[in-house]
């Protein structure tokens, strides 16, 4: 296993959906599991050791709200540890994202953005992270941006033709 996902409640599965798409296309074995930061600590803290044992490289951490769960993570591990803020009915994910992204000074987590887009970046990030070591996942990414960049503008004709 090369990616160990958390995420802090079952809702918190649709959020992760495209994100795990994107680590089986570009077949990066992940795990994923259900765990709280606040309300099973040491069940979080027996999930990562288990992880590292395994051969884990990179964590992402899915919560909202209080959104400690990547920071807790990141306070026990010296691996990469990836959070994506969960947006909430109450202050609009605003929570979540300042729990996960004003971290102290000496325990990192690359904080990325609200939500399921927020997820899918953090999923093509552990991928960046692990094609350091990995040429071939470097190239599928590269083959990624490409066919991206190609979408840009294909729609410009219909544009123009609304003008």
């Amino acid at each position: 296993m090369q990616v160990a996902v958390y995420i802090g409640s079952e809702s918190d599965f649709e959020i992760i959906q495209d994100a795990l798409g994107i680590l089986k296309e570009f077949q990066v074995s992940f795990s994923v599991e259900v765990t709280s930061a606040h309300r099973s600590a040491e069940r979080t803290l027996k999930l990562m050791r288990d992880a590292e044992e395994k051969g884990v490289e990179v964590f992402i951490a899915v919560a909202g709200k209080a959104a400690h769960l990547a920071g807790f993570v990141a306070a026990h591990t010296v691996l990469p540890v990836i959070g994506v803020p969960v947006e909430s009915a109450s202050l609009g994910g605003l929570d979540a994202l300042l729990s996960t992204v004003q971290m102290p000074k000496g325990v990192p987590v690359a904080t990325m953005g609200l939500g399921k887009d927020g997820a899918s970046n953090a999923a093509l990030l552990a991928i960046e992270i692990l094609s350091l070591k990995q040429p071939k996942l470097r190239a599928k990414l590269r083959d990624c941006r490409e066919k991206l960049a190609s979408e840009v503008g294909t729609n410009s004709k219909k544009i123009q033709q609304k003008l």
